[in-house]
């Protein structure tokens, strides 16, 4: 296999490396952190007129028609500054459920407005009692003579402040009265009986908790024809857990290039750091779960359109095997600048905050070995 990029790839990180390096420093990250949504809006539109928000949108919806390495380029370069605008809830998540669950009038309407950034998404989907099963929605719809009602509780959405329109899942109320397949409905920010709670993430950019107190939503409000949704949910999470692994591999080279640096300067008894053997060896520890971790991301974005099983176990097998090395990179990392690891006078725990976040959404590494344990026996039968 060919793992060469082509020129536009090529193009692409290298607009996205400069643009992220003259533009995220620590000053900027401390502006966008005052922001009420965690973010610039004007960054934003600069991400609209340099092509990236349309960049996985087919080009009959006002997109680019990039795939997964393209984006795993880009949140590659994201991972190296630290960035909090809301790429992956809006741009990866949210126009790839609508893509692949909505009408085409619903695509047509909506997408356009993604790509030009005029529309902020989000996805609420996760639940307290769910443990990352991505089938497990306690969350109620229930049809209505003027379309639908929603109740429930939702969890970690992120950037659900910013968002104008949130996917919420939940499952329809069949006539018996249990619970039925699970289906996707657009709600509009502000939409009364929605309550959002908003709080900081670690690392950077925001996220909510949603309280969904008989909702009421016409009947366009649901997202496609009212089929199983679950399969959508989760052929695009597993594309969001592949671009997250790209943006983890960006946040650890960061680390390791500081680290190189600082051992470098950084002297001890009249001689840097960096000439001590066992320095060396750490940092070379280092630099193999960073190629290694990229080596995995790539291969998630690679599989992202293969056969659902094994597009699932390479997203499960590079988000396990991408959170071992993240944290070992930035534990290493942090130990080798001592106590100003830890102190705001570096990034450095920015970033390692970052990567400890990176762990935990959509699950743990514990979480996807035994995921992609089971997928490897649905292959076996």
């Amino acid at each position: 296999m060919d793992l060469t990029l082509s020129d536009e790839q090529r193009l692409l990180r290298e607009s996205a490396d400069r643009f992220v390096g003259e533009t995220y420093n620590a000053d900027h990250r401390r502006k966008s952190a005052a922001e009420p949504n965690g973010f610039s809006a004007a960054i934003w539109k600069q991400f609209a007129d340099l092509g990236w928000l349309a960049l996985p949108i087919a080009e009959a919806h006002g997109g680019l028609g990039g795939g997964a390495v393209e984006i795993g380029i880009l949140m590659e370069a994201f991972g190296r500054g630290l960035v909090t605008e809301p790429y992956l809830s809006t741009v990866v998540i949210g126009a790839g459920l609508i893509a692949a669950s909505g009408s085409e009038a619903q695509k047509q309407a909506l997408l356009p407005k993604v790509a030009e950034g005029s529309l902020y998404l989000s996805f609420a989907h996760a639940e307290r009692a769910a443990r990352f099963d991505l089938g497990k929605v306690e969350t109620m719809a229930t049809e209505t003579p003027g379309g639908w009602r929603l109740s429930g509780h939702k969890i970690a959405v992120l950037d659900g402040r910013a968002a104008h329109q949130i996917i919420v899942s939940a499952r329809i109320v069949e006539a018996s009265g249990a619970a039925g397949r699970l289906c996707l409905f657009l709600v509009p920010a502000g939409t009364p009986g929605m309550t959002v709670h908003d709080y900081p993430r670690l690392g950077g950019g925001r996220a909510c908790n949603l309280d969904l107190r008989d909702v009421q939503l016409p009947a366009d409000a649901l997202l496609g024809d009212g089929g199983d949704a679950l399969p959508a949910v989760v052929a695009v999470v597993d594309r969001a857990m592949a671009a997250l692994g790209s943006e983890a591999v960006g946040i650890m080279q960061t680390l390791l290039d500081t680290t190189l640096e600082y051992t470098k300067i950084r002297k001890q008894f009249g001689r840097p750091l960096s000439a001590n053997q066992v320095i060396r060896h750490r940092l070379a520890d280092m630099a193999m779960q960073c190629d290694e971790a990229r080596s995995m991301a790539l291969r998630a974005a690679l599989m992202a359109d293969a056969e659902p099983v094994a597009r699932s176990r390479a997203a499960s097998g590079a988000k396990a095997r991408i959170g071992k090395s993240a944290r070992f990179v930035a534990e290493q990392s942090v130990q080798l600048h001592g106590a100003m690891g830890v102190t705001e006078e570096l990034d450095i725990g920015l970033y390692f905050k970052r990567l400890l976040a990176f762990d935990t959404m959509f699950g743990g590494s514990a979480h996807h070995y035994r995921r992609h344990a089971e997928l490897g026996g649905r292959v076996k039968a």
